[in-house]
C-alpha cells in the first residue's frame, strides 16, 4: 500500500511541478534538464514497480519490468502533452520524454534490487 500512495504522491509533484511557468534549477550545465527528467522518473519507475510486486499485481520480473517503463513512458508522453498547455514552458519535447523513459528504465532496475533487499 505505501508504494502505491507514492506512486500517486509522485504523480501529483510531476502535476504540480509541470504546471509552474518557470522552475529554478539547482545547477546550471548543459543538459540538466534531462538529467533532471531522468532522476524524477527513476524514482517513479522504481516506486511502480515495487507497488506491482510487492501487492502481487506482477508475477514475473518482466511483466513488472515492462509495466513500469510503459508506464513511465505514458506519464512522460502526458507531461509534455501538459507542458504544451502550460504558459511559459515548452512541451512536446522528444528528448525530455526520452529521458523519461530511460529513467524508468533505471528506476525499474534499481527497483528490483531493492525488491530483492525488501524480501531478506
Amino acid at each position: 500500500m505505501p508504494w502505491r500512495l507514492l506512486v500517486c504522491a509522485w504523480f501529483i509533484t510531476l502535476y504540480w511541478l509541470s504546471s509552474q511557468s518557470h522552475l529554478p534549477s539547482p545547477a546550471e550545465f548543459e543538459g540538466v534538464d534531462k538529467f533532471e527528467h531522468t532522476l524524477f522518473f527513476s524514482a517513479g519507475g522504481m516506486c511502480f514497480l515495487l507497488a506491482l510486486r510487492l501487492a502481487g499485481f506482477a508475477k514475473t520480473t518482466q511483466a513488472a519490468f515492462l509495466a513500469s517503463v510503459l508506464f513511465c513512458a505514458a506519464v512522460g508522453g502526458f507531461d509534455e502533452w501538459h507542458q504544451l498547455h502550460t504558459p511559459g514552458r515548452s512541451g512536446g519535447d522528444f528528448w525530455d520524454w526520452t529521458a523519461d523513459i530511460c529513467g524508468g528504465f533505471l528506476g525499474a532496475a534499481l527497483a528490483l534490487i531493492t525488491e530483492r533487499w525488501l524480501r531478506k
